[in-house]
């Protein structure tokens, strides 16, 4: 054992040692402050940050999950659940769908946050690993008469009590793509357990992309692919503390994101609000046993990933509410311009407006058409989950692309704010740049910026790019829907009412 794992093995903690440092969350401004003072080891721009509360890069992605609390409180009969555990309401990020109403609420949900921030509000795959882990440890206890799920609803209890957010730390670096994990190279290149003792396990690793990474309280980390028996250490699943020794978290980049540390508002397109993931790095990190939901059933990481995906690309109904903020803005920009009500202009609306609810209809149906598992959680229909996510990696390029269509090219060429508030060209951009008459200069460039932030800029990677990669990239939903779409039956029908003898 290298002396890496020697030095943490006596900096071990218990379950009931790290729950004890926490205080439950009540409102948006409990959850900020809850974040503050946790000693993480974060970098940005080669940097070691004091507080990342603070900084100006990464507060909008704090915002945007504080707006989640706020959400539970004004609208509760929208964002909050009666817990099955404990009878008590609680925020619906985390409560376990038990009936396809649940679901349907939950994606409501998820569309209002969209609405709301015009981001990734980065609790969607938190969600949908607790969904997740209800089952699986259900079904491997049955399996092999382990005590998993009652751990897990012991930590799940104490998550909704907490009412803390809880990060899904599944992808993988994975390396040579054509190598399974226990034949890379670099073996950390998949989570992997490094030692075990009387109290837990030691992990190292990576997980990458991770959506709201420095912004939750919890990591689930879990098997990204599937897994054989040699992969045995790979196959492991727990719930680590942000601030547990041993994770080194590095901030991602995102277009135009320094603009966020620039004077004034109007450049940013979206200053309240933007996405954040981060690489999170496992040097040996501890896990209680408490906290750990599989050890080496390496046969149950399919199924997980599966019903995983089933979940997460139903959730991708969220960039219906960005794309009715993208409709929002394109409607507006037509009408500053003054051309609100020229035909082609409306059609551009009106075919917007149907990618859009494309989407949202394809979750929704997934949702009325979940069932039951042995364990009592439901589960979305993995068809129309995959063929939601599926819309999703095409639609909202073309949404955007209309939208830019009506926004005209002032959207990328617009001046800085500084230039607009200059006495020397201040005057002349306020001239130059007048759209309708009755409509101040000011608006109309906001609305540009929003636009610009949405399709090119930093937002443009909550709306755009997750969209093609999250939650799997294209291919990963075709193979799903190869899978499930049942073409000898399909064929059958055909066969039989073109009047073909067929061998039953």
């Amino acid at each position: 054992m290298n002396d890496m794992v020697q030095q943490n093995l006596r900096s071990q903690y218990s379950a009931d040692e790290v729950w004890s440092q926490f205080k439950p969350i009540v409102t948006g401004d409990d959850y900020v402050e809850s974040l503050r003072g946790r000693n993480l080891k974060v970098y940005l721009f080669g940097e070691e940050i004091a507080e990342p509360v603070d900084h100006p890069m990464i507060w909008p992605s704090i915002n945007a999950l504080k707006a989640s609390y706020d959400l539970a409180t004004a609208e509760p009969e929208l964002a909050t659940a009666k817990s099955h555990l404990s009878g008590e309401q609680i925020n619906r990020f985390l409560h376990i769908p038990h009936s396809s109403q649940d679901l349907v609420l939950k994606n409501r949900m998820q569309r209002k946050m969209g609405q709301i921030t015009g981001t990734c509000f980065q609790r969607c795959a938190g969600l949908d690993s607790i969904s997740v882990m209800h089952s699986i440890t259900f079904d491997i206890d049955e399996a092999h008469g382990t005590q998993y799920h009652q751990r897990f609803l012991k930590f799940l209890d104490r998550l909704q009590k907490h009412n803390q957010i809880i990060a899904a730390g599944m992808t993988d670096p994975k390396g040579d793509r054509s190598k399974a994990p226990h034949e890379q190279a670099d073996q950390d290149l998949f989570m992997r357990v490094t030692a075990r003792n009387e109290n837990g396990v030691f992990v190292s690793g990576a997980k990458a992309h991770m959506t709201g990474g420095l912004n939750s309280h919890w990591i689930m980390v879990l098997p990204t692919m599937r897994l054989g028996e040699e992969d045995k250490d790979f196959a492991i699943i727990g719930a680590i503390p942000l601030q547990a020794e041993g994770i080194t978290y590095i901030y991602g980049r995102q277009s135009c994101d320094t603009r966020a540390m620039e004077l004034g508002d109007v450049d940013k397109g979206n200053a309240q609000y933007a996405g954040q993931e981060v690489l999170a790095v496992f040097d040996n990190v501890f896990i209680p046993w408490d906290h750990i939901f599989m050890d080496g059933e390496y046969e149950f990481a399919a199924p997980m990933v599966e019903r995983f995906t089933s979940y997460h690309r139903a959730s991708y109904v969220c960039k219906t509410g960005l794309g009715d903020v993208m409709v929002g803005a394109a409607a507006t920009i037509a009408e500053y311009n003054g051309l609100e009500k020229v035909s082609h202009i409306r059609d551009k609306l009106v075919e917007m407006t149907h990618l859009n609810e494309t989407i949202y209809s394809s979750s929704i149906a997934s949702a009325h058409e979940s069932k039951p598992l042995p364990s009592g959680a439901w589960i979305n229909d993995s068809m129309l989950a995959n063929v939601c996510k599926h819309n999703v990696t095409r639609f909202p390029y073309e949404i955007a692309r209309l939208a830019q269509d009506l926004a005209g090219g002032l959207m990328v060429t617009l001046p800085s704010q500084q230039d607009f508030e200059s006495k020397d060209t201040g005057a002349l951009l306020e001239k130059y740049f007048k759209g309708r008459e009755d409509i101040p200069t000011a608006d109309r460039v906001k609305i540009l910026r929003l636009i610009e932030n949405m399709t090119l800029g930093r937002n443009a990677v909550g709306y755009l790019t997750e969209s093609l990669h999250g939650a799997g990239s294209p291919q990963a939903q075709r193979i799903q829907i190869l899978r499930g779409m049942n073409v000898e039956q399909k064929k059958w029908h055909a066969k039989k009412l073109a009047g073909i003898k067929q061998v039953d």
